[in-house]
C-alpha cells in the first residue's frame, strides 16, 4: 500500500510553502525601507492557506497518472495569493509605507512560524521511518 503524504503530512507542506513566501516578501519590505514611494506589502497567511488546502485540483497541481506516483503541489497554485498594502500608522514624507520595528516583528514572527513547522514535519517523517522500519 503507497503512502498517502498528503494525509500523513496534513496542510502542514502547504504551510510551509506559504510562510516561505511570506518570509521573502517581509525581507523585501525591511530591504526597502528606505526606498522612497516604496508600498509594504504582506499577505493573510490563513486566508492563503485555507486558499491552498481546497485548492489542489488547481490548472497548477500535478496530476498522477499512475496509483504508485506521489501526488504534489506545484508552487503555482501559491502564485495567486491575494496580496495587501500595509497602512502605516505614520505616514512617511516621502511615501514609503514600511515601518521598520512593525515589518521585523513579523518577520521574527514568521520565522518561528517556520521553525515550528519543520519541527513538526520532522517528526512525522520520523513517525512514518519508524512505521517501515516495523518499529
Amino acid at each position: 500500500m503507497p503512502i498517502n503524504f498528503d494525509k500523513a503530512l496534513g496542510s502542514h507542506e502547504r504551510a510551509l510553502l506559504l510562510q516561505s513566501r511570506r518570509t521573502s516578501i517581509l525581507a523585501s519590505n525591511i530591504a526597502n525601507a528606505d526606498t522612497p514611494g516604496y508600498k509594504a506589502r504582506d499577505m493573510d497567511f490563513n486566508q492563503a492557506l485555507k486558499k491552498a488546502k481546497f485548492n489542489t485540483d488547481s490548472p497548477a497541481s500535478l496530476k498522477t497518472t499512475h496509483a504508485a506516483h506521489f501526488s504534489s503541489v506545484s508552487k503555482g497554485v501559491f502564485s495567486d495569493v491575494a496580496m495587501t498594502y500595509r497602512t502605516p500608522s505614520q505616514p512617511s514624507l516621502d511615501g514609503n509605507t514600511v515601518e521598520l520595528q512593525k515589518e521585523q516583528a513579523a518577520f521574527a514572527e514568521n520565522a518561528v512560524r517556520y521553525q515550528a513547522t519543520l519541527k513538526f514535519l520532522g517528526g512525522r517523517f520520523k513517525g512514518i521511518r519508524a512505521a517501515l522500519r516495523g518499529e
